[in-house]
């Protein structure tokens, strides 16, 4: 699909366009920023809810229908917490906190098993590599003897980022996610995890051993994965020292914080870390969601939540919409030719997204979109990529539209000197 005809259609999407009218106040735009947050964070707290109900019944019951079950859960569960992401850079609230619930990529030999031939054994760079919790119910990491017989949240947020090392993930949706799916051994090929239901089941059914151990560790994984959640949706509500922080003095730091998050995950986060660098390198491990090749709808559901943010309007997993004066009534009153460009160039980005959607669905995940030689999903992965920077120079310029300056995005070497990745 050419950036031209995605354009042509963001176009017609935006017939709307913005009217000159009075700027609704910053306090207004702010609180559907919030009302907006703590509905899509309540929303992922209902459907990690939906993922905990169907692990209990994995565990309790393993079969083949209950391991599908959980795994549908999982993927439901990204679609209102993948729109949240646009909170993260402006908020320094979110930021601290989202290592724990969606940090990637992982080493994954840190939680089970692993296949070595392609994993390795070590690395220089992490003591943890294949630590294997699952199979060893006492670890020494760096000289430190680690109890892990008995697996639960403290054991698990203990080991998280364990040796200040990023990839020690040992909790969140990419530990559940690695522990229902497993690696994908696939490449660029089709295909993603290939963990079998039997690595839940009891006695001599049990494939790989440890499935009690394993069990306990999703179950771990997921309870604390639902309270972390619970945790962030009381920041966002009345009285919360997120929604608080946002709100307060004259609505400078606020919209600060909109625009930033806008800027920064369309940018370096989204085009650049998530997407254009796996494209330089054509590198299946840069895959968001690697190992359930889900990536397609986490990058999706990350450029409709932008949009969500500038047109003040959230769809909820029950249908419901959240929505009330928003930056883009703000933009509108100042520059309404912005705002429709804005507007176009977001609802651009979103069927670029939805491009990817489509070529998952007839079964072309985002690894093979990627791959060397496939010079046709790499073109659909590019528009998308082409799609975000050039909304980014949009949002740019409604800095100085709302009164505000100062605002620097996030970069990605992959956008900004791709002559210094390999």
């Amino acid at each position: 699909m050419k950036i031209a005809k995605i354009l042509g259609t963001a176009a017609l999407v935006s017939t709307l366009g913005a009217q000159a009218y009075a700027a609704p106040a910053a306090k207004d735009v702010l609180t559907t920023y919030a009302d907006i947050a703590h509905a899509g964070y309540e929303d992922s707290v209902v459907t990690a809810q939906k993922l905990q109900t169907a692990v209990d019944a994995l565990i309790a019951d393993p079969s083949e229908f209950t391991f599908d079950a959980a795994k549908s859960a999982w993927l439901a569960s990204r679609v209102p917490y993948q729109q949240t992401e646009v909170y993260r850079f402006g908020n320094a609230i979110v930021d601290d906190w989202e290592g724990k619930v969606n940090a990637w990529p992982l080493d994954e030999g840190l939680i089970d098993y692993v296949e070595t031939d392609l994993y390795g054994e070590e690395s220089e760079e992490n003591p943890a590599y294949t630590a294997n919790v699952i199979a060893n119910p006492t670890l020494t990491i760096s000289g430190e003897t680690i109890d892990a017989s008995k697996i639960n949240a403290d054991l698990i947020e203990g080991l998280h980022e364990i040796d200040d090392v990023e990839s020690n993930v040992a909790t969140g949706y990419h530990a559940i996610e690695f522990l229902l799916w497993g690696q994908d051994l696939h490449g660029t090929d089709a295909g993603n995890g290939d963990r079998e239901w039997t690595d839940y089941a009891k006695g001599d059914a049990c494939t790989n051993g440890n499935c009690d151990r394993r069990g306990a560790y999703l179950k771990a994984a997921t309870d604390l994965l639902v309270s972390d959640l619970k945790w962030m949706t009381k920041q966002w509500a009345d009285g919360g020292e997120a929604r608080t922080t946002v709100l307060e003095g004259d609505g400078v730091p606020g919209l600060t914080a909109i625009v930033t998050g806008m800027g920064s995950l369309s940018y370096g986060e989204l085009g650049g870390e998530r997407t254009k660098l796996g494209l330089l390198l054509h590198d299946p491990e840069e895959e968001h969601d690697c190992f359930s090749d889900n990536t397609h709808n986490s990058h999706f559901y990350d450029a409709l939540g932008i949009q969500n943010v500038y047109l003040g309007r959230y769809t909820r997993v029950d249908g419901s919409v959240v929505e009330g004066p928003s930056l883009s009534d703000m933009v509108a009153a100042s520059n309404a030719d912005l705002d429709t460009e804005l507007r176009s160039k977001l609802a651009a980005s979103v069927l670029a997204g939805k491009a990817m959607v489509t070529r998952a669905d007839k079964g072309e995940a985002f690894d093979q979109l990627i791959a060397m030689g496939n010079d046709d999903g790499n073109a659909v992965v590019q528009a998308f990529v082409d799609s975000l920077v050039d909304q980014t120079k949009s949002i740019e310029q409604i800095i100085p539209a709302i009164g505000i300056d100062g605002i620097e995005f996030e970069g990605s070497d992959s956008l900004d000197n791709p002559t210094a990745v390999n």
